[in-house]
């Protein structure tokens, strides 16, 4: 579980610095977060994307 918290770590990072805006207006980052609880134990999801016009980009965990 550390290392799928250290990857979605990085990924978002690097998502939120692609979209700072370095070559023009900035891009706002949208966010995903969740949390299930069951009779199997928790689950933990999320995921970080991008969107400018019609392209869009989402990695999700």
């Amino acid at each position: 579980m550390k290392t799928l918290t250290q990857v979605m770590a990085a990924v978002s990072v690097s998502l939120v610095l692609a979209g700072c805006g370095a070559d023009g207006e900035p891009v706002q980052p949208t966010l995903n977060a969740n949390v299930g609880v069951g009779t199997s134990g928790a689950h933990v999801g999320g995921g970080v994307g991008l969107n400018k016009g019609p392209i869009g980009v989402y990695v999700g965990l």
